[in-house]
């Protein structure tokens, strides 16, 4: 009882000295509005450099090439395609920066991978044919996802709600065999408040080069809730690509974790154990072919330290110390050797561990 008295006290007079500070001050104090950003788009007015494009610039362009092929007019703007036909696996650079310094979001929405920071057109095939507007900033923008973002900025807005229900089939052809499906739908505002919308397509190809062939397949989706100034969106949409070069299965895979942390005086640390479980595990070493794997079981665990002893004594610096154990194992594998002498053959790697996969770390 005591000690809280005395801090009541410690407190009293820390209120008064504070206090007695703010009646001898001079300075004027203001408030600042609180800072909110509501929009990744640059408007007119904004110093950054920028080139809107509408519905209608896209459609008079849209053959069923992928997004970058569609932009490759825009000033600063290089497109790369891996079949030379702008279909399948395709690129962008702005300013001559890469991908991965490109940052893309749809209805602003990172879609960048969250590891390579590139983005994969090939899982977006006539994604075009569904889109309302783009706005591309070179340089660093506006945009507030990811900090990928200096090279350039891609905002992609999906179709907007309609209002009358309709349905329309278009199809192109071009060289290559190029040969483009789409379906489109859209059941109007019901109730005033909902709309359901969605898109069929199919797109193959032989490619400009050999072996370059694509058959891709994609859906979209769109629920949307309309009311005065309120305006929601659900998007689903996926694709099925089978492309002549790498003929792969999409990774699966299941994680279970689970960990503790927390701090006992000027020590803070933390403890986790995972298991994860992967299917179609995509990889390939030297001399050896890109493959699905098979099955790979990976697990461990991590600990974690922080060492507080600035708090202790400001002489002394913070220690950081970790340790993980980690341990993989290939289930039913096999690969493809590219090595001479042994071209085509398959090689056994059940019961072997994943390469560049150290079993202990420590770091401090």
């Amino acid at each position: 009882m005591n000690n809280i008295i005395r801090v009541f006290i410690f407190l009293f007079f820390i209120n008064v000295f504070s206090q007695e500070i703010e009646l001898n001050d001079t300075l004027d104090v203001f408030m600042l509005e609180e800072v909110k950003v509501s929009t990744i788009r640059a408007k007119s007015t904004d110093p950054v450099t920028h080139t809107n494009i509408n519905k209608e610039d896209l459609k008079s362009r849209n053959l069923g090439q992928d997004i970058p092929i569609l932009l490759n007019y825009l000033p600063g703007v290089v497109t790369t395609s891996d079949a030379g036909a702008g279909i399948g696996y395709t690129g962008i650079r702005v300013r001559g920066s890469d991908a991965s310094r490109v940052n893309v979001t749809l209805n602003g929405i990172p879609f960048n991978d969250s590891e390579s920071q590139g983005t994969f057109w090939v899982n977006l095939p006539d994604f075009a044919s569904s889109v309302e507007s783009i706005q591309l900033q070179r340089g660093v923008g506006t945009s507030t996802n990811g900090s990928g973002a200096f090279g350039a900025s891609l905002n992609i807005l999906t179709d907007a709600v309609q209002d009358d229900p309709f349905s329309s089939y278009s199809s192109s052809i071009g060289s290559f065999n190029t040969l483009r499906n789409t379906l489109k739908f859209s059941t109007g505002l019901l109730s005033d408040r909902f709309e359901l919308s969605g898109r069929l397509s199919k797109i193959s190809s032989d490619g400009y080069i050999d072996r370059a062939s694509s058959n891709l397949k994609s859906y979209f989706l769109q629920a949307s809730y309309k009311k005065n100034n309120t305006l929601i969106k659900i998007l689903n949409f996926g694709e099925n690509s089978s492309d002549g070069g790498l003929d792969l299965k999409s990774e699966k895979s299941w994680n279970k974790e689970i960990g503790v942390r927390g701090s006992i005086s000027f020590i803070d640390y933390e403890l986790s154990g995972y298991h994860v479980s992967i299917e179609d595990l995509v990889a390939a070493g030297r001399g050896t072919a890109f493959k699905n794997l098979g099955k790979v079981n990976t697990m461990g665990f991590e600990v974690r330290s922080s060492l507080g002893l600035s708090n202790i004594n400001g002489l002394l610096p913070n220690v950081d110390i970790s340790y993980s154990f980690l341990d993989t194992e290939v289930i039913d594998g096999r690969i493809i050797s590219n090595v001479a002498g042994s071209v085509g053959s398959e090689v056994d790697i059940d019961g072997k561990e994943l390469p560049y996969a150290p079993a202990h770390t420590l770091l401090v």
